[in-house]
C-alpha cells in the first residue's frame, strides 16, 4: 500500500513539473528566439570565423585551422591590449564600488526619496559617446573648465594633459566611466541594504559600534550576494570598454588608442583587425578568447564571493 501511494506521489510530481513547464514554454519562447537569434548564433558564427581567414570585402575565408590562436602568443599588442585591459579593469572596479557602497549607505541613512535616487541614476542614462565627448571638452588643455579650475590650485606636478597622457589616459577614461556607471551601481547595492533587518543596526548601535565597525561587520558580509552580483556586471562591463576609449583618445583629430598604445584596450583592437586590417579571423579569434576569459572570471567569483548564499538566512 505504501508502495503504490509512492508511486502515485512521484507521478503527481511530474505531471505538475510537466504542466509547470508547459504553462512557462509559451512565456519564455520570446527570450529563447531572441537568446537563439542574438547570442548562441552569433557566438557560434564567431567561434567558426576564428578558425578561418575570412576576409569581409570578398565576404568569404578559408578553414585555416589553429592558426589565428598561434597568431595570439606572438603579438605584442595583443599582450599589451590584455595589460591595458586589466588595469583599466582594477581602476574602474575598485572606485566604482568603493563609491557605490558609499552612495548606497548615505542614500540608506538619509534620505529614500525618489527624487534623490533619479539625480544618482542621471549620468548612467546619458549615453557613453556622450560622456567621454562632454569630458573632453571640460579637460580640454586650452578652454576646459576643469582643467582652468585644477590649473588654478598650486599643485606641483600638474597634468593638464588628461586623454593625451601616457599614464594619465587610462585612469582619466577610468575616472569618467566611474562618473557614469557609480550611480547605477549604487542603485543595486541600495537596494540590497533593504532587506537587511535596521534591528541589526539598533543592537551594533547600542553596542558601541562605529560606522567603519557596521559597514565591515554587518553591511559588507550581508551585501555578498548583491555585492557578487555588482562585481559580476561591472567587470564583465569594464573588459567590454570601447566608445569611451574611441572617443576619448580619438577625440577631435587624435588616434584612438593613444598616446602609443597606451589605451589600446582589447574591444578597440578586435574592431581594428576586423574593420582597419579587414582580418576578421583574428578578430574572431581575439573576441573567442575574451569569451572564455568572462566565463572563468565570472565562474571564479561567484565562486569566491558564495553569490548563492546569504547570511541573512
Amino acid at each position: 500500500m505504501a508502495e503504490a501511494v509512492s508511486d502515485i506521489s512521484g507521478s503527481t510530481k511530474k505531471l505538475n513539473l510537466y504542466g509547470g513547464w508547459r504553462a512557462a514554454f509559451p512565456f519564455l519562447l520570446p527570450s529563447l528566439i531572441g537568446f537563439f537569434f542574438f547570442f548562441l548564433l552569433p557566438t557560434g558564427r564567431g567561434i567558426y570565423l576564428s578558425f578561418t581567414d575570412w576576409n569581409l570585402l570578398a565576404n568569404s575565408g578559408d578553414f585555416i585551422g589553429a592558426e589565428n590562436y598561434d597568431r595570439l602568443f606572438d603579438d605584442s599588442l595583443f599582450w599589451k591590449s590584455v595589460r591595458v585591459t586589466i588595469w583599466y579593469v582594477v581602476i574602474n572596479i575598485v572606485t566604482q564600488t568603493l563609491l557605490a557602497i558609499g552612495i548606497a549607505v548615505v542614500m540608506d541613512r538619509l534620505t529614500k526619496s525618489a527624487f534623490v535616487r533619479a539625480v544618482v541614476l542621471l549620468p548612467y542614462l546619458i549615453p557613453n559617446v556622450i560622456v567621454t565627448l562632454l569630458f573632453v571638452w571640460l579637460l580640454d588643455p586650452s578652454f576646459g573648465i576643469i582643467n582652468e579650475f585644477i590649473a588654478s590650485i598650486p599643485i606641483i606636478g600638474f597634468e593638464s594633459t588628461y586623454f593625451t597622457s601616457i599614464d594619465g589616459v587610462i585612469p582619466t577614461i577610468a575616472a569618467v566611466m566611474t562618473w557614469r556607471h557609480m550611480g547605477y551601481t549604487a542603485l543595486l547595492i541600495f537596494a540590497g541594504l533593504q532587506t537587511i533587518p535596521k534591528s541589526l543596526y539598533e543592537a551594533a548601535a547600542l553596542d558601541g559600534a562605529s560606522e567603519l565597525q557596521i559597514l565591515r561587520r554587518i553591511t559588507v558580509p550581508l551585501l555578498r550576494p548583491v555585492l557578487a552580483l555588482v562585481l559580476v556586471i561591472t567587470v564583465i562591463g569594464s573588459f567590454q570598454v570601447f566608445d569611451a576609449v574611441q572617443v576619448g583618445t580619438g577625440g577631435f583629430g587624435g588616434r584612438p588608442g593613444g598616446p602609443i598604445n597606451q589605451s589600446r584596450v582589447i574591444y578597440l583592437y578586435i574592431f581594428e583587425n576586423a574593420f582597419n586590417f579587414n582580418d576578421l579571423g583574428y578578430a574572431s579569434a581575439i573576441s573567442v578568447v575574451l569569451l572564455v576569459v568572462l566565463m572563468i572570471v565570472t565562474a571564479f567569483q561567484l565562486k569566491i564571493l558564495r553569490a548563492g548564499e546569504s547570511d541573512l538566512a
